[in-house]
């Protein structure tokens, strides 16, 4: 993401790889707080609305039930996610912003935000099967013992899935992961790249970390904003049963009407918190570390 064509170029394999490098370094900070994000959105699955009274209510519950290590519940699975979904969404669109980067312009904001909603959807429809088992994984210890679907890791999670489900099942959802992808993408790359744009053309900001942090806390706020509504939707419908042939919700519409209906509007943005704080952590490190492998690369090779 530069406006200097006098830099050197970085090899397109290397921004795939940078891509998903910086997406599993940021993961492994932010575990917990997907964990934390996932449940409070199913919180108002199966009759059980006031599960968590709050935030604080449900990490001590996590952590008095299942331990440090249950903050940590389907970390292997976010690692296959980053290394699928970060680095397709990564690397295409550094790609295609790259190529469409004439004399150091930078295309406007609407096609910045095309390219990530392209890159996103992309990135979403390989990262599917890692995004569901993550997402049952980080989902199981919420449920009775019974219930349980007690995946080993990411492996376990994806032979079981293919083989008592069948293979289709771990794209289940893929339209709504998808959008949310293409929502998430928009916003995040696109204002990520105009953010830092517009701060190089002042007098207070150069190419440095403090540019990049800056310009990825905007990016991460404007990103939880947008996308969150998009990402219950997803969530419910990769977590849902299907008892005797029925599916629990028909589509993303479905899902967002019957939350609206029952539970209210806001519950649209329920675990805003933990999702801004595990959206925005995880935006702040990706695009940082992005940058540091990117300077490593045009500095020593």
């Amino acid at each position: 993401m530069t406006s200097k064509p006098a830099e050197k170029q970085i090899p397109n394999p290397i921004k795939f790889l940078n891509g998903g490098l910086s997406g599993m370094a940021a993961t492994c900070f932010v575990q917990p707080l997907d964990l934390v994000k996932n449940r409070m959105q199913l919180s108002g699955v199966g009759g059980k609305a006031k599960e968590h009274k709050s935030i604080f209510h449900l990490i001590k519950s996590v952590l008095k039930n299942e331990g440090i290590t249950g903050a940590y519940a389907g970390l292997s699975a976010g690692l296959l996610r980053q290394a699928s979904y970060t680095t397709v969404r990564m690397g295409v669109y550094n790609t295609v912003l790259e190529h469409y980067t004439k004399d150091g312009k930078q295309p406007n904001f609407g096609a910045k935000a095309a390219m990530g909603m392209f890159a996103g959807a992309v990135g979403a429809f390989f990262g599917s099967p890692a995004e569901i088992s993550l997402i049952r994984m980080t989902s199981d210890g919420r449920l009775p013992p019974s219930e349980r679907r007690n995946y080993k890791s990411v492996v376990n999670a994806l032979t079981r899935i293919t083989r008592e489900e069948g293979v289709l099942t771990l794209w289940r959802g893929v339209l709504p992961t998808m959008g949310r992808a293409m929502v998430v993408n928009a916003a995040q790359l696109a204002s990520y790249s105009q953010a830092k744009q517009f701060l190089l053309s002042t007098k207070y900001f150069e190419e440095n970390f403090q540019l990049h942090f800056v310009s990825s806390f905007f990016s991460g706020f404007v990103t939880t904003c947008a996308s969150m509504p998009v990402d219950i939707a997803k969530t419910r419908i990769q977590n849902m049963k299907v008892i005797d042939g029925k599916p629990e919700y028909k589509g993303s519409i479905d899902v967002l009407a019957k939350v609206v209906r029952n539970e209210g509007v806001f519950s649209l943005w329920k675990g805003f918190v933990p999702y801004f704080f595990r959206l925005g952590p995880h935006t702040i490190i990706t695009f940082v570390i992005l940058e540091q492998l990117n300077n490593l690369y045009k500095n020593y090779s």
